[in-house]
């Protein structure tokens, strides 16, 4: 009877610690992120307080992961033009890669910049871009290239216009002057006589109007006043180039392989979730924004539709252009483009000259 009572009471005392220790442990994943932009611009200010927090909540939700997040911005590993290769090498795990900079590491990425003149829409632009990625397998095949997997494209701007130092309101007042810009957009300024597009990023555009390195810049207002462009550059032209996505967030391919599939799925989820915050944020924003910029001292200029569409016309067919590059390489170029073209137009934005009409039949 004792040795019954024993074995039982071994039993239940195992039972009983069994159940009283937690079934798994947590595995901690360090996470790396890292971007050249301050933390205050408005995509990086969103990773921390949006993108993060999302993703702790979904893993929360098992308990099987936690990331240690480990946020370095503002140039302190990378400066803005080298997270993409900072990524590449391994410097961060997860970072905000501006492609603009890198249109011939990233030329598909630039399918919004080479159709001006469409949707001041971030929603729409990003939500285009990225099923456009995600149809097409060229854009992912883009960054494997650089030892990167693509997660989700950002648009952060609802749309480019023009700042100046001096009253502006018509194309004529871009003749002759140097203008600043940050990528593919500095073609828009081929067409207009005398037009020169300066290289450089965001955070140098003031420096470079303050110090006449440039008379004008191609930004959009949340930037302008999160830099304090009306300082040096008091006369906005409401031009509407349009939406264009900029921001794509990466993971390093090294890194992502060995990331659990619940971690790599929550990372995937939550970037097209970011990707529609970001973008809707840059639209509520941009009005409020705009009156920041006439407090601080700017005054804007709507721009005339016969200038627009004039302005438009002048410019080469970048679009077509871009197709034809990548339709040489055995890409889908042209498909892309019409593809995108649709997208928005069933979105109901109608574009003020059809690129892709003038694709070669």
């Amino acid at each position: 009877m004792i040795g019954k009572l024993t074995r039982r009471s071994a039993l239940a005392l195992a039972l009983l610690s069994a159940t009283s220790l937690p079934a798994f442990a947590t595995e901690t994943i360090k996470a790396v992120v890292i971007d050249g932009y301050p933390a205050r611009a408005l995509w990086v200010k969103e990773f921390t307080n949006f993108f993060i927090p999302e993703v702790d909540k979904r893993l929360a939700e098992t308990g099987n992961y936690e990331m240690d997040w480990q946020e370095s911005y503002g140039g302190s590993i990378v400066k803005p033009k080298g997270v993409l290769e900072g990524i590449k090498l391994g410097l961060g795990d997860i970072g905000i890669v501006t492609t603009i900079f890198h249109s011939s590491k990233l030329p598909t990425q630039a399918i919004s910049a080479v159709t001006p003149f469409i949707a001041p829409d971030s929603r729409a632009v990003a939500k285009a871009v990225d099923e456009i990625a995600k149809e097409y397998p060229t854009m992912q095949k883009e960054f494997e290239s650089q030892n990167q997997v693509y997660l989700a494209t950002g648009v952060v701007l609802d749309t480019y216009q023009v700042f100046s130092k001096e009253p502006i309101s018509s194309i004529s007042d871009l003749e002759g002057k140097k203008v600043a810009g940050a990528g593919m957009n500095l073609r828009y300024l081929e067409g207009i006589d005398g037009a020169a597009g300066v290289r450089g990023g965001l955070t140098d555009f003031y420096n470079m109007l303050q110090t006449g390195l440039v008379d004008k810049a191609m930004l959009w207002p949340e930037a302008a006043s999160t830099f304090k462009i009306a300082e040096v550059a008091p006369y906005m032209l409401k031009a509407d180039l349009g939406a264009v996505n900029s921001k794509t967030i990466t993971v390093n391919k090294d890194y992502w392989d060995k990331l659990p599939d619940e971690v790599k799925d929550v990372l995937q989820e939550v970037a097209v979730e970011y990707r529609d915050h970001v973008a809707g944020l840059a639209m509520d924003r941009a009005q409020a924004s705009r009156d920041k910029y006439v407090e601080a001292g700017g005054t804007i200029v709507e721009m005339d539709a016969a200038e627009r569409e004039a302005w438009a016309a002048a410019m080469p067919n970048l679009a077509v252009e871009w197709a034809a590059q990548l339709d040489s390489k055995g890409e889908p170029g042209s498909d892309m483009l019409k593809a995108y073209m649709t997208k928005l137009q069933d979105a109901g934005y109608s574009p003020t000259r059809d690129w892709s009409a003038e694709l070669s039949q």
